[in-house]
């Protein structure tokens, strides 16, 4: 196995409060490995944005990584000053937003703020980073691109837009991207064609990819690995075939099956009744329990952790050692 890229351990995010501290991660841990893809999965408030934010050093106030560290490249990067980590930032980790005009300033061309990102983390002078913005633009799929460089965020449409921010992700050429909910904003054909667009290019520049989705068809078909979240934990992570097609945890079971097949003919799809809980009412034992249609009394008390479970592994007690050999 190569040495991962990033390494995520035991990372614990916390937001102080009147009442107290709200755990919004707990105890999360992951690698990813050079070139490749990484997909995080679960429904909105699971934690995916807030890991991907922990990661690139921009948890908003009075968020904070309480426990736990995040090593890239081999080097702990979660304890960095402020300016250190912005060299970290857009250098060697690159970042994708689902909402593309939060990441361009409508007041500046698209080519000025390529331009200015390249000659900030790379040494090259005006000319050269003005060339390899073009480049960018082309790689990302606009056309004429030479034209288009120096006019306005506002002038591109949605789609493009997007292929904006990826050049601009790609500018200082990170090893790193991570990219949070990238598609959600666009059309059906234009997610495709965005996606499709990402795993071309992190082939063709090595670059590895966090990506952040609730979407699990974009999951099947872009990553090589994916780790499903629920309630600011991993509750399972393996292979995304094994995952998709044989899944471990009752949740991720619920989540599968509620994703229509159209080589199914199915009356109804499955769901998961209830809804995730709030940070303030988090269950005791595992979180999933109160919805789970497999509880029983340990997984009220006890909360498990990630454990061998076939290919993948999954935070349930019904792949504990002890139920397996019994079983």
């Amino acid at each position: 196995m190569p040495q991962p890229l990033l390494e995520v351990r035991n990372l614990r995010v916390e937001f102080p409060t009147r009442r107290g501290k709200l755990v919004a991660l707990d105890d999360i841990s992951f690698d990813i490995a050079p070139g490749e893809i990484l997909g995080v999965v679960g429904e909105s408030g699971a934690g995916k944005s807030l890991t991907g934010a922990a990661i690139i050093g921009l948890l908003d106030p009075p968020g904070r990584v309480a426990s736990g560290e995040i090593r890239f490249d081999g080097r702990r990067i979660d304890n960095l000053p402020y300016e250190e980590m912005r060299k970290v930032r857009g250098r060697q980790i690159g970042a994708i937003f689902q909402d593309p005009l939060t990441s361009l300033n409508p007041l500046y061309t698209v080519g000025r703020q390529i331009v200015e990102t390249i000659m900030t983390h790379l040494p090259v002078n005006n000319d050269e980073a003005r060339k390899r913005a073009i480049r960018l633009l082309q790689e990302t799929g606009i056309p004429a691109a030479e034209a288009r460089i120096d006019q306005y965020p506002h002038q591109f449409s949605g789609g493009m837009r997007q292929r904006v921010v990826i050049a601009l992700a790609l500018a200082a050429e990170p090893k790193l991207i991570v990219a949070d909910e990238p598609t959600t904003a666009l059309d059906v054909s234009i997610q495709a064609q965005i996606i499709s667009l990402l795993k071309r290019l992190c082939k063709d520049h090595g670059a590895a990819v966090m990506l952040v989705t609730h979407d699990m068809g974009v999951i099947a078909e872009t990553c090589d690995r994916v780790a499903v979240m629920y309630a600011g934990r991993i509750a399972e992570i393996g292979p995304v075939h094994d995952v998709i097609h044989a899944p471990a945890h009752p949740y991720t079971v619920g989540l599968m099956g509620s994703i229509p097949a159209m080589d199914e003919d199915r009356e109804r799809l499955l769901q998961i009744d209830g809804a995730m809980p709030r940070l303030t009412a988090i269950p005791t034992g595992c979180a999933f329990n109160p919805r789970c249609p497999k509880v029983y009394d340990r997984c009220k008390v006890e909360r498990p952790d990630l454990m061998p479970a076939g290919p993948t592994r999954a935070a349930c007690w019904l792949h504990a050692p002890a139920l397996r050999e019994a079983a």
